[in-house]
């Protein structure tokens, strides 16, 4: 995966972190020169939702079924095995104009199949690499991105409304992705959301030592979309949110200049 960038989005529930990934990906995927992977790896698949897919088949489902064959005996090697996840990760994703999308789907169930929740990773892991740029959309902390997904990424993006319980979310994520190496990663940052005004921005910047990427206003069009369901894909061009999104992502290398 050593040309593929991986970009993943966390933070508190509720912040709009889910809105800004389909945002993202909205854009990524107007480069037709790029080929990009979303991983919806929130349990609820609000990332499809908000890109208007209707997911047939989730990660967590194939791991299932491959669990009800260990069980009943069934399993004939290591190598159809293999096989047969490869074939059905593959199958498992969503594909739109200039981007794939692949769900997780829920936690792993109660008992230890490690074996099988290393495979997934795994194939997992050398799908990613088949792509440009992997987009994961996140739960609240990130011990699961390692855990479910994948070990490194390259830019950790930190999403937050402003209020005191979402930039302290925030603030934890990034301490104990420093401090307990959750994940590894190149680039970490916060990016403001649902902001009123510019002197909000000016007071977060004193209560965190995360690099500010950007900041969002409050925008009426994009609570109008989600309200409706209308997938965020379909926002006009000339969006301001699209805008700021645009300047985030060329300010870690993954869109380009025009």
């Amino acid at each position: 995966m050593a040309d593929t960038k991986i970009l993943a989005i966390c933070g508190k529930g509720g912040v709009g972190k889910t809105s800004i990934s389909a945002l993202m990906v909205k854009r990524l995927a107007e480069r037709n020169d790029k080929k990009i992977l979303a991983i919806d790896a929130d349990p609820a698949v609000g990332l499809a939702t908000s890109l208007g897919i209707q997911v047939r088949k989730t990660v967590d489902d194939i791991r299932k079924g491959l669990i009800s064959t260990i069980q009943k005996g069934q399993s004939t090697g290591d190598r159809e095995t293999l096989n047969r996840l490869d074939y059905e990760i593959f199958d498992a994703l969503e594909e739109r104009e200039g981007y794939a999308l692949l769900a997780i789907g829920r936690p792993e169930d109660e008992g230890c199949f490690c074996r099988v929740n290393k495979l997934l990773k795994d194939i997992i892991g050398d799908l990613a690499g088949k792509f440009d740029i992997v987009l994961i959309d996140g739960e609240a902390g990130i011990e699961q991105i390692n855990r479910r997904v994948m070990k490194t990424v390259d830019h950790l993006i930190l999403v937050s409304d402003t209020s005191a319980k979402g930039v302290g979310v925030a603030n934890t994520i990034a301490h104990v992705a420093v401090d307990n190496r959750a994940v590894d990663f190149r680039s970490m940052g916060l990016l403001l959301n649902r902001v009123k005004r510019e002197d909000e921005v000016n007071d977060i910047r004193t209560r965190t030592r995360l690099d500010i990427y950007g900041w969002i206003a409050e925008d009426d069009l994009i609570r109008d979309f989600d309200f409706r369901g209308t997938p965020l894909t379909d926002i006009p061009a000339a969006s301001p949110a699209l805008e700021v999104i645009s300047r985030v992502l060329k300010k870690m290398n993954v869109l380009q200049e025009d």
